[in-house]
Formats: C-alpha cells, structure tokens, sequence
C-alpha cells in the first residue's frame, strides 16, 4: 500500500522516542486486555471521569476542598478541567520531593476549552467576567487556544459551568486521558488565500464525539489540530492528530492526515499517512485514529503511553492499514502533502479579509491577560463593528470582521489596554507556560521572567533590524508546554548548583528548533547545548549575545535556527 510519507518528518537523531521492549504485556486493550496496570489505570477503570462531575455539583461544592477524596481530586476532576494549582512559597527546589498533596494549595486552575480558538463577544464577556468574579482577574492565553483561569474555588465550579454553559462553552475533558481543545485556525471562514474552512470538521467533532464515555479512557492525553490556512497556523506536526488543507489534483480541497506528534521529554514529529481526506470524512477520520489510540495505545508506563510511541512501532503504513482496515472501513486515497505556502503564523497585524473587511492580530505579553481586560477588548471589538474573536496557538488574540473605517479607533484602545498589533520582535516571538507561580510541576517562574527578558530585549536589540524573527519560548519544566524544542531559542527551566553549591534557578538551553513556515520548509528540534545553564537574571544578556552572534556570522538569507545548528557550540554559548 503506498503512503506517500515524508521521512524528514519522523524523530529525528536524539529523539528518545522508542517502543516498550516486547515479551511483556504493555496494557494494549486489544492485545492484551483491560487488566489495569498501574494506578491510573485502576482509578480510571474504577470510574469514569466524566462522572465526577455530579459529585463536585452535589457534595464537593457544597461541603468544600476536604472533602474530595484523593483519586477525585488529583486524578478525575481533570476531566472537567480542574487541577488543583501549587501552594504558594513552594520553591523550585521543592518540585520533584513534595507530594502532590503537600504541592496543592485549596485552588484550581480551571480551564476552558475553545475549540478552534473561536469567541462571539457574548462568550468572552461571559469568560471575562467569570474571571473577574471567581478567579482574581486572571484569564491566561495557553498555546492550545484556551482560557486558564487560577484561585478557583471548588464551590464556584458549578455556577462556573452553568455561566458557560448558558453561551454554549464547556470545560468537558478539558484535561485528563481524553481528547483535549481542538486546535483550529483563528481565521477559519475569513483569510483571502485560505485552502479549506476547518469550522465544519470542528463543529462536527465536538458534536459526535467530545463528552463521548467511550472515548474518556485513552493511555493519556491526546491532542488535536485542524487547518486550512496555507501559513500552517496550528503546530500541526506536534499534535496526535492533524488534518491539514491541501488541494487534491482530482478530488479538490481536503485534508493531509498526520498523526504521533509531542513534545515533553521524548520528542517527536508528527508523521504523515500519506492520505487525502475529503471534508466530510474529516470527523470519521479523527475518531478513528483516536480509538486506534484508545485499544492499542500503551498502558503499562505512563512515560510511554503517547501516541507517538505507537507510532514509532509502527510506522505510517502499518498506521494506515489499520485505520482504514479496522476502524473506516474503506481506503483512503493517496494526496499531496501539505506545504506552508505563505503568511503569518501568528496572525498578528492587520490583514484583508475575503470579504474585504480586516482581521487584527494582537499580542499580549507571553499571554498573560485578565478579565478586566477582555472585558475592554470586546467593548472595542464591538466598537469596531466586530462579533467574534480568536484566540491562536501562539497566545495571541484576533479581533475578526473589523470595519476598516473604525481599524484605527480599534488599535489605539488596544494599545491602551496592553494588546498591540504592532509588537517588538521579542514580544511577538516569545511564549511562556504557566511555571512556578502556579504549576506544581514547575522548577522556575516564567511568566515574570519572559516578561522582563521581553522589554529588555525589544529596547537592546532594536538596532539590529533583523529580517527574520526569533522566537524565545521559556518553560519551566521539562514537560515542553510552551514548546521550547521547536523554538529558536527554547529555555527548560531546572534546579541548578551555584558556585557555593546552593540550589538556584536556571534553564537549560536549546538552540535551531522551529515548525514548518513560509520561513521553513521541514520542522525540526533544537539542539541541545549539554552543561550549559543559565540563570533568570543572565537570560536576557545570553539571548542578546547570541542573537548579535548570529547577526554577525549568518550568511545572505540564513534563518537563526540554520545558523544554530551549523555554528561552532562556542559561538552558542
């Protein structure tokens, strides 16, 4: 059977992304049964996630944190989008010897997802105001197109729901084992050079399976993304699944089908099937390739229980042959492969629309908003004769269907409430996860040290003028949120030794990652620089060397992340 697959997208070299060893069972419900192996395994046979949600409405709300016994509160909530959030004071150095307990504070991170990213300005100013009410202002931008709140309180949770709910949003399996937020383009339906709307496929996903029991107990978390913008705008090659536009020379626009993606701390690239999937095919071929993860994904070691390792065994043509065989039906035909064939990623700026209207990309810093200023924003979309906006996999927000007549009106009240559609390089390219502040996975703050590094950096390199960007992504554990492998710059926070042997904060560096762009014809991971650390405070002055390194030495054209990996390790240090 031909497949068509790209190899340049598998691992690459140093990727430790392997198979589990044989001769033993790896809890693959369809080789091996449903015996539960570990205790994850066990709490999730025991009950189903989803079912926790009557016991937070109708005992854990009413009586309050104490109650909500342990495999409830560290393990099912997840599935209506709750984690309970780190203790405040807890540092670093303290992550990897507490109990999960003994991390917890008596909040949550709550999470809304947003599929495709896409809010009516009744939606936001329904999520603006829960922040503003329930979760001390604090309404974050995650790279996977949702809203975090933080200092949830388990008796808001279900006047929460019933508020999102009323406008028709849900923190359904939000996070846990199940299928999280579905990445979409931010300007489905509305950019001028757009292959295929996405917004049908979404819909129908959602629709038919999101809530679905059946498909509440995967090995682990499985993460979706759908476009048919030609700047490749959802991170395609990082997610389980991705179905990307292309135009088929006979059947016309469809899908290119990819799947295995992730990043944490085996890193992998999505790989292509090969296949062209018609749009409305596009919902059967995601349930699919989800069950196939569901029965033959690995149980035994949650290390090794992502898609990504199933694929590693076996490859996209086994893949192939049995998505169409055992979970379609019918085979799929042979299609090109997408290519990144213009425009921004990031989406921000001001750009036509098809309809001659404008969309406007602006960048908050690292993502970091509130409810107060959502609040504002849909008051100046609205003003601007906007009824929607979007948020992007690169913790931006775009304001659609703008007046161009009201276009000026718009940006000056965006700039006054900390948005902007004209940001330094720095602030336009750098990302940050959530860090110390509130993940109890976290060794290092990242949030306040992005924002710091970002007003430094925009003021000391603006002589430079570079034609290319950089992007900066700093995360403060190895578990790759805010994506450093495929960052130029890509920064793991950890726990270092000082001079005098004392724990201090640092981050491990990573140097030439990137996904594929009009910029980059192939994605690819960083290149780890092995025994370098740098501290918080020095960050901001190695990003500065070695970006005025790369200015200095890069040849006519040459991309930062093509430099990376040729220059001397002395260059990048």
């Amino acid at each position: 059977m031909s497949t068509n697959a790209t190899p340049h997208s598998a691992a690459l070299p140093g990727a430790k992304v392997r198979p589990p060893r044989e001769g033993r069972s790896n809890g693959q419900w369809l080789v091996d049964g449903h015996d539960p192996l570990n205790p994850n395994e066990v709490f999730k046979a025991a009950d189903n996630g989803l079912n926790v949600r009557e016991r937070i409405e109708t005992i854990y709300a009413r009586e309050g944190f104490a109650s909500i016994p342990d495999d409830d509160l560290h393990g099912r909530m997840r599935w209506w989008g709750l984690y309970t959030q780190r203790k405040q004071g807890i540092d670093g150095g303290r992550t990897g010897t507490l109990s999960a307990d003994e991390l917890s504070d008596e909040y949550f991170m709550l999470r809304v997802r947003i599929d495709g990213g896409a809010l009516t300005l009744d939606q936001l100013r329904v999520v603006a105001q829960i922040s503003v009410d329930f979760a001390r202002n604090t309404a974050d931008i995650s790279d996977r197109q949702n809203i975090q709140y933080h200092w949830i309180r388990v008796e808001d949770v279900p006047e929460i729901w019933r508020r999102l709910e009323s406008v028709g949003l849900q923190t359904t399996t939000a996070c846990g084992d199940t299928p999280r937020v579905i990445l979409g383009s931010p300007v489905a339906g509305i950019a001028a050079e757009e292959i295929i709307d996405p917004t049908p496929a979404i819909a129908e996903i959602v629709e038919r399976f999101i809530g679905d029991p059946e498909l509440t107990n995967l090995p682990r978390k499985f993460k979706s993304a759908i476009t048919g913008h030609p700047s490749l705008d959802v991170v395609h090659e990082i997610n389980d699944v991705s179905l990307v536009g292309v135009v088929h020379p006979e059947f016309g626009p469809g899908y290119d089908l990819w799947v295995g993606g992730g990043l944490s701390t085996a890193p992998r690239l999505a790989e292509r099937l090969g296949v062209w999937v018609a749009p409305d095919r596009a919902a059967d071929a995601w349930h699919g390739v989800v069950r196939i993860f569901r029965d033959y994904g690995y149980r035994r070691l949650r290390n090794k229980a992502r898609l990504k390792f199933l694929l590693a065994e076996w490859g996209p043509a086994k893949f192939r042959q049995v998505l169409e065989t055992e979970y379609l039906g019918y085979a799929l035909p042979d299609g090109p492969a997408a290519v990144a064939s213009g425009g921004d990623a990031d989406h921000v700026g001001v750009h036509e629309q098809k309809d001659g209207r404008r969309y406007v990309g602006l960048a908050p810093v690292v993502g970091r908003s509130s409810g107060s200023t959502l609040l504002k924003l849909a008051d100046a979309a609205e003003a601007a004769g906007s009824g929607r906006i979007a948020f992007t996999p690169h913790q931006k927000v775009v304001v659609l269907d703008v007046d161009p007549a009201r276009l000026d009106a718009l940006l000056a009240t965006a700039e006054e409430i900390g948005l902007t559609a004209n940001p330094g390089a720095f602030r336009r390219n750098t990302m940050a996860c959530t860090g110390i502040e509130f993940c109890k996975l976290a060794f290092v703050d990242t949030k306040d040290t992005a924002t710091a590094a970002v007003e430094v950096l925009d003021n000391r390199l603006a002589d430079l003028g570079l034609d290319v960007p950089i992007t900066l992504n700093v995360n403060g554990c190895p578990n790759s949120c805010a994506r450093i492998q495929t960052a130029d710059i890509g920064l793991k926070g950890q726990i270092a030794k000082s001079p005098d042997g004392a724990d201090e904060f640092a981050f491990q560096v990573h140097l030439g990652g990137g996904l594929a762009s009009a910029d980059r014809e192939e994605a690819g991971l960083g290149r780890t620089l092995r025994g370098l650390k740098i501290t918080a405070e020095e960050m901001p002055d190695y990003v500065e060397r070695v970006t005025r390194r790369f200015a200095a030495e890069r040849t006519p054209g040459e991309s930062f992340a093509t430099w990376a990996h040729r220059a001397d390790e002395e260059a990048l240090r």
